[in-house]
């Protein structure tokens, strides 16, 4: 069986090659996922696309028809219309069960930029349940991803990664906007967008004491829902330009194709504002603010989610005990999940031989007793238990090396070896 994930992320890829690998809408989805399923009909895949990663996680039972590393960077470069040579240095690989292994740790937020931030588990399940709706994951990608789940809700319960500040959000609001302004429950806050990202941000926002929140969004009705959720007050998105004048923050996270608001678009905006400071933390990818805007003038404080790294990197070391006890949970359970995955793997091989050997003593046995009929039944006990015996010790070599083998992966070379030498067909 085989597991390959091909990924960058934060610490791999500038922002700028992540906006161009990134799947950003719906629509991009469906478009990667029927693709994938013409090209690949007998591989299983699941696509994680976030402000932060962008990983494609295949699966398929034998290598032989598995897609390689250089076909999947092809299948990102056809489907982006993006030369190969511009982002396929910054991707990593890993297989077998290093790519287990990193979607544990992808799920229980140890490779993203905020260590023990809550809501990447969450962004995995939207990615595996998308996978399902699209058809396109499998028994393999079932197994690995519900492991992933139950891998992160252990880490969750038995360290302390969640401490502290674990979300987005908190780190950019309590790093930037502190620089910015002393209190926030005398701003007005601005939130493009209506997802998951926007709806954490407003969380963290109103427990700083944020009270006035306007909401932004295309989908006039999720705009609405994410505004009463929080006592704010929901605008058409033809009124953007009007609330980014009147808002002392913004936030925006929607998920587009493109920039949401050009430098132009920002300039005309905020001519109506009388210059007032403003704090923008742009988490889309691609990003929705034109990145000229943060020159417009002084008083522009424009962040996007590289920006955060540093102070991710000192949170990711301060707690670097958890860190190491996640790790060693992780260890743990990817070493039982691959020995399980891969024991299915053999067992079908497993039994074939111990049926085709003990029909084969059995038949010789029938054939003994038919010529010694004059045996009693004591003589034939003992003469049965004994070439039992002998059978379970010429099979005991070989299913050990099979279960040897597969403790490192799926032993395929060694199945097919074993099929030959003892006429195991198909």
């Amino acid at each position: 069986m085989n597991f390959h994930v091909v990924y960058c992320n934060h610490q791999t890829a500038d922002l700028e090659i992540r906006e161009r690998l990134a799947f950003p809408t719906e629509e991009h989805f469906g478009r990667a996922y029927e693709r994938w399923r013409s090209v690949y009909p007998q591989s299983e895949l699941v696509v994680l696309s976030t402000c932060n990663r962008v990983e494609l996680y295949a699966a398929r039972p034998d290598d032989e028809t598995a897609p390689s590393t250089e076909e999947i960077i092809r299948f990102l470069s056809e489907f982006h219309d993006l030369p190969q040579d511009q982002f396929a240095g910054r991707l990593l690989e890993r297989h077998g069960p290093d790519a287990v292994k990193h979607l544990f740790e992808v799920a229980c937020s140890l490779d993203s930029m905020v260590l023990g931030e809550p809501q990447i588990v969450a962004q995995v399940k939207e990615a595996y349940e998308r996978a399902y709706r699209y058809e396109a994951c499998g028994p393999l990608t079932n197994a690995l991803f519900q492991m992933a789940f139950r891998v992160s809700g252990r880490v969750r319960t038995e360290t302390a990664l969640a401490g502290g500040r674990v979300s987005i959000a908190s780190v950019a609001v309590g790093e930037f906007g502190r620089s910015i302004f002393d209190r926030f429950d005398d701003k007005t806050v601005l939130v493009i967008g209506a997802g998951a990202m926007a709806e954490e941000t407003v969380r963290y926002l109103a427990e700083e004491g944020v009270t006035r929140f306007v909401v932004v969004n295309r989908n006039v009705e999720r705009a609405s829902d994410l505004a009463a959720a929080w006592g704010g007050t929901a605008r058409p998105f033809e009124e953007l330009d009007s609330a980014i004048a009147r808002a002392d923050v913004i936030v925006s996270a929607t998920g587009s194709s493109g920039h949401v608001v050009t430098a132009d678009q920002f300039r005309r905006a905020r001519k109506k504002s009388a210059g007032k400071p403003i704090f923008i933390l742009d988490l889309g990818a691609p990003r929705d603010f034109d990145p000229a805007i943060a020159g417009i003038d002084q008083n522009t404080f424009l962040y996007d989610i590289d920006d955060l790294k540093a102070t991710c990197d000192a949170n990711r070391l301060a707690r670097q005990k958890e860190v190491e006890k996640a790790h060693r949970i992780i260890d743990e359970e990817t070493g039982r999940f691959v020995h399980e995955i891969y024991h299915r793997a053999t067992g079908p091989i497993v039994k074939r031989l111990r049926d085709e050997w003990h029909a084969i003593r059995q038949q010789e046995v029938d054939q003994l007793f038919a010529r010694l009929p004059h045996l009693p039944d004591r003589d034939r006990q003992a003469i049965e238990r004994s070439i039992e015996r002998i059978v379970n010790k010429l099979l005991h070599p070989p299913l050990e090396a099979l279960k040897d083998e597969a403790k490192a992966g799926p032993p395929i070379g060694l199945m097919d070896a074993l099929k030959r030498l003892f006429g195991l067909h198909d």
